[in-house]
């Protein structure tokens, strides 16, 4: 089968789209498909690190369109592709002839996707990824929220008219497209982990805590609660620096380990200093995924305070390197923890989630069964398992639409 899949959001823009159809992309290329991923161009002087853990591995790699661009207003992080330039991606991709069309965001690059698929009479999926309409508060100034929730509800509506099937990552995601009143055919389909990089022996682990430590000293004989992801607001980072006092104070060894990059990054770490943290926290900025891999094995919680995920599967991550997890039972996080399996989902209460990380400190037994409890969970979300789903559904949806997917 040839897969095209388009995105508005891939290398080196760090973010869960990106890993999902990186992911994704190489387990069916594995599988023995072809896929051609398009996306925007990213100019060499935007200082941005991230690149495929598949890259050193030497196997075959996605065929990459990369239309022209230019810089998103609102985040210098993000790139807008040229509309005009929608003829010329079409006729790249007309070399390879694509039996299906993958979308997997809502704007411009999306559309080269929506204009190729129907040109050519191919039937097109469409991931509902991202909450927009949650995010907007974080972008625009208040008296505009409004009118850009609008917009986005309309550019959203327009993608389930278009689309011959959607994929939802989660329940919860999947009650947000039913809400849209969508006749479309909706499949519940989380991205899977690779867990290439998420298995370090300890010697690995040993040698990279050392590095670790010797970079930022107060990791040094510390119990560490990791946070990994994108720093934004919508990732609520800033309530883990709320409870940190409240668990230093009955454990002077416990450290905050923050490991991403992002537009709110600068202000926590001030609010770190605000609070006098500095000796009990440490900002990583972005790791490369086989580092990120290293850091959730050396670490010995991981703490996901975040309200508005889609799918929250680096909390899958954590556990596959065999560490509990406390999160706030929100979205995609409920769906993926299905209730307390590998740690424990709480309010969003300081007391409640305070508690919890206090009960895997000082509990060797609890945190000994939680933490085997997680290594199990996760091998039900290894992505071979869910390429095999997501091929299924690429071959009914083609039935549906009569198209022979060669």
């Amino acid at each position: 089968m040839i897969i095209a899949m388009f995105t508005d959001s891939y290398w080196p823009r760090v973010n869960g789209i990106t890993v999902s159809v990186d992911t994704y992309s190489h387990a069916l290329i594995q599988a023995g498909h072809t896929v051609i991923i398009v996306c925007s161009s990213y100019p060499d002087a935007i200082d941005m690190k991230g690149t495929s853990p598949h890259e050193e591995s030497g196997g075959r790699e996605p065929i990459i369109i990369r239309a022209p661009s230019f810089p998103l207003v609102i985040s210098n992080e993000d790139r807008i592709a040229k509309i005009h330039k929608m003829l010329w991606v079409s006729k790249q991709l007309e070399t390879f002839h694509p039996g299906i069309v993958h979308i997997n965001s809502e704007f411009v690059i999306a559309e080269f996707g929506f204009y190729y698929a129907k040109r050519h009479n191919i039937p097109v999926v469409y991931t509902f990824h991202t909450l927009w309409e949650e995010y907007i508060g974080n972008y625009f100034p208040a008296f505009l929220v409004p009118l850009f929730k609008r917009i986005v509800r309309r550019i959203f509506k327009l993608a389930l008219k278009r689309a011959d099937a959607v994929i939802a990552p989660t329940d919860q995601a999947a009650a947000i497209v039913r809400k849209y009143k969508t006749k479309k055919e909706i499949y519940v389909l989380p991205t899977g982990i690779d867990p290439k990089h998420l298995t370090p022996n300890q010697l690995q682990v040993a040698d990279f805590r050392g590095i670790m430590e010797q970079m930022y000293p107060p990791l040094r004989d510390r119990r560490i609660l990791l946070f990994a992801g994108r720093v934004t607001k919508e990732k609520n980072v800033g309530f883990l620096l709320g409870i940190l006092p409240k668990i230093i104070e009955k454990h002077r060894e416990a450290v905050l380990l923050i490991v991403g990059d992002g537009p709110y990054l600068a202000d926590l770490r001030k609010e770190c200093e605000r609070l006098n943290l500095n000796d009990h926290c440490v900002f990583t900025g972005y790791l490369e995924r086989k580092d990120l891999g290293l850091a959730y094995a050396m670490s010995d919680i991981f703490v996901f305070p975040s309200l508005t995920e889609t799918q929250g599967l680096v909390t899958i991550e954590a556990m596959c390197t065999g560490i509990p997890v406390v999160a706030i039972g929100s979205m995609g996080t409920v769906t993926v923890m299905n209730g307390d399996k590998g740690g424990f989902i709480v309010q969003n209460d300081e007391a409640e989630f305070t508690a919890r990380v206090l009960n895997l400190l000082e509990d060797s037994g609890l945190y000994r069964a939680k933490a085997l409890e997680a290594k199990r969970y996760a091998q039900h979300w290894m992505i071979d398992a869910m390429t095999v789903k997501l091929v299924e559904i690429y071959k009914e949806t083609m039935n549906r639409c009569g198209a022979d997917g060669k």
